[in-house]
């Protein structure tokens, strides 16, 4: 198909992609991605997840055509004509903040009802593995966060939450910065690094929710929960967090002094939102509003 009256190129986000704005023939805006060959891989399934997503009547992006290009492999999205979420959700009332959260919530559990294959690795296992991995990597790292052992000594106590956690479709990267906001409802998009594991995994990234705006946060975990959130959720949720936190620096550091800022600053903020990770509701939680 990859006929186009004009194509815009967008440069926004972290992905490896090649994002266009373009216009078909007959005056249809789409969001144009093209992979590298080389990173393309996991393409197919993911145009296939994604609309698999889409028959949930989940609002986001929705993928129309996949096929190979020039370039590498393209997938043809619905163009979203809105405002980005963490520009716009501050913009709002403290109800219509929160009330979007609750929105956000909800739709993350339905995303959620997607079951994992079963031939997924045990999430103890793979979870596990990953902390001694990245634990050893910050450990190796030449900089090193105020009190960041505070993260290690956490999720080292708390292993045992691991065990016998559900797997299920998951986003990948589910915060305010991949939403969008259309005729005021939340649409979500970039499902780019989807994956299958535990859907309270899929908040370790509610810390940029909650820089942006804490009500909204809190809406979209009451949302997800209606109401009624279990400590262990909590307990979890700090754990990966924390697992999170300490893969950020090293990640940071090829990009520059910038991010690495931006990673202690969150840092720092993460360890008082936990009081040094000695109480695992965090301070930016609102029961309800």
């Amino acid at each position: 198909m990859l006929d186009f009256i004009t194509k815009e190129p967008i440069n926004k986000g972290w992905s490896c992609d090649r994002k266009y704005c373009v216009t078909t023939a007959d005056g249809t805006k789409c969001l144009l991605r093209v992979t590298p060959f080389e990173k393309s891989a996991s393409r197919e399934n993911m145009f296939r997840m994604q609309q698999e997503v889409a028959e949930l009547g989940i609002p986001m992006c929705k993928s129309l055509e996949t096929g190979e290009c020039d370039e590498g492999i393209y997938i043809l999205q619905t163009w979203i004509d809105g405002e980005d979420a963490e520009e716009a959700i501050p913009k709002f009332t403290e109800h219509e903040q929160y009330s979007l959260g609750l929105e956000a919530g909800r739709i993350l559990k339905k995303i959620h009802s997607i079951s994992a294959p079963e031939n997924q690795q045990d999430w103890e296992t793979r979870i596990n593995n990953k902390a001694d991995s990245r634990i050893e990597k910050y450990n190796e790292c030449p900089l090193k966060y105020d009190n960041g052992t505070a993260f290690i000594d956490f999720i080292n106590a708390n292993r045992y939450l691991l065990k016998n956690r559900p797997q299920v479709f998951q986003h990948g990267d589910y915060h305010i910065g991949n939403m969008m906001i259309e005729n005021g409802k939340i649409v979500i998009i970039d499902f780019d690094r989807y994956d299958f594991g535990d859907p309270w995994e899929e908040f370790k990234s509610i810390t940029w929710c909650a820089k942006a705006s804490p009500l909204f946060a809190s809406g979209m975990v009451n949302g997800y929960f209606d109401g009624e959130v279990p400590m262990e959720f909590w307990k979890l949720l700090a754990f990966y967090i924390s697992l999170g936190t300490i893969t950020s620096l090293p990640w940071a550091i090829p990009f520059g002094d910038g991010e690495v800022r931006t990673m202690k600053n969150l840092a720092g903020e993460v360890l008082n939102w936990y009081d040094n990770m000695q109480n695992v509701v965090p301070k930016w939680y609102r029961e309800y509003v």
